[in-house]
């Protein structure tokens, strides 16, 4: 099941596959009302919203608590069986909630599902022993770090430069500003995490990480 998910930063760009389903985070309610979409479920402290709705499929938290609201709202698709994961809304805005929703990134894998952040024109993807391909039709720029020490076996292809089995770590950022070039390319990591940032529209980063 893919579970969609949005934030408190407002979207311009929102795309929602059809048979998600959807979890508005604390302010998301207010930019999914605006839209005219109903969630499936709306969760969080409401500190940001400035009220409670009054509506039914409602989770409400105190303020006080250890989990970000997109946490929460995370905790509740893994609990109805969510295996993909697409947050709107975390990205841009304060510099930790961009950290705190990259982390949970890593909490999704951690519990044996996968997660894309998507906002303002970028995605952000963790990869994990695994491979991520992209269609001749994305443009702009992709960069990849290691997420943790190092990743080992990092491998790019069709992509302005290329890396064949080479080893990224926390300390020397050698995968930044990488580029499309109308050609099918793919990143690929054998041993460790990389964190995947790329210019591109929410329909093409949907259709990339649901293939």
């Amino acid at each position: 099941m893919v579970c969609v998910i949005v934030a408190s930063m407002p979207e311009r760009d929102l795309y929602i596959p059809q048979n998600s389903f959807l979890i508005a985070a604390d302010q998301g309610f207010a930019h999914l009302q605006k839209r005219g979409i109903q969630p499936n479920l709306t969760v969080g402290d409401f500190d940001s919203l400035g009220y409670v709705p009054a509506i039914e499929n409602l989770v409400q938290h105190p303020v006080q608590k250890d989990d970000t609201d997109m946490l929460l709202a995370v905790r509740e698709g893994l609990k109805r069986g969510a295996s993909q994961f697409l947050l709107y809304g975390g990205l841009g805005g304060r510099l930790d909630h961009t950290i705190a929703n990259i982390q949970t990134l890593a909490f999704i894998r951690e519990h044996g599902a996968k997660g894309m952040l998507f906002g303002e024109g970028t995605a952000v993807y963790l990869l994990q022993n695994d491979a991520l391909r992209f269609s001749d039709a994305e443009r702009g720029n992709i960069s990849v770090f290691a997420f943790g020490e190092r990743a080992d076996g990092v491998t790019e292809r069709g992509l302005l430069y290329g890396l064949e089995n080479a080893s990224l770590t926390d300390h020397f950022p050698l995968g930044v500003s990488n580029a499309f070039v109308g050609k099918e390319s793919v990143v690929s990591v054998q041993s460790g995490k990389l964190l995947l940032i790329w210019q591109t529209t929410a329909e093409k980063a949907c259709d990339t990480f649901l293939q």
